[in-house]
C-alpha cells in the first residue's frame, strides 16, 4: 500500500497539474507485489525531497480511467509532473538510488527550464 496521499480523477488537476511544486505520482495497486516493495522506498524519498518534490499516489484499481488517460500499462510507474507537464517517467520497481537518480534528473531538467 502506498503511503503517499491519494489523488483521484476528481482531484488530479488541482493536486498534480496545478501544484506549485513538482509532483511525483506513484501509479500502483494493492495486488501489485513490486508496488508494495517500493512503497517504503518512496516514503523515504518523500522525506529526502520534502520541499522540492511532492509525492502522491493513484490506485490504478480505483482510478482506471486516470491510469488510461496517462498511458499507464505497467505498475509501479512513477511520473514527475511540473506545471502541468510530464517531465519524467520511471516504470518498474527500482532501488532507492535509481529512483533518486531519476528524481535528481527531473529536478535538473526543471531547473534548466
Amino acid at each position: 500500500m502506498s503511503t503517499a496521499p491519494a489523488v483521484t480523477g476528481a482531484t488530479f488537476e488541482q493536486e498534480v497539474l496545478r501544484s506549485p511544486l513538482p509532483v511525483v505520482v506513484d501509479f500502483w495497486a494493492a495486488w501489485c507485489v513490486p508496488c508494495r516493495m517500493v512503497a517504503p522506498v518512496l516514503a523515504e524519498l518523500a522525506d529526502v525531497y520534502a520541499g522540492r518534490l511532492r509525492f502522491v499516489a493513484v490506485d490504478t484499481e480505483a482510478e482506471p480511467e486516470l491510469a488510461r488517460r496517462y498511458g499507464v500499462v505497467s505498475i509501479p510507474t512513477l511520473y514527475v509532473f511540473h506545471e502541468g507537464e510530464l517531465v519524467r517517467t520511471a516504470v518498474g520497481a527500482r532501488e532507492k538510488r535509481a529512483y533518486a537518480a531519476e528524481l535528481d534528473a527531473a529536478l535538473a531538467e526543471i531547473a534548466a527550464g
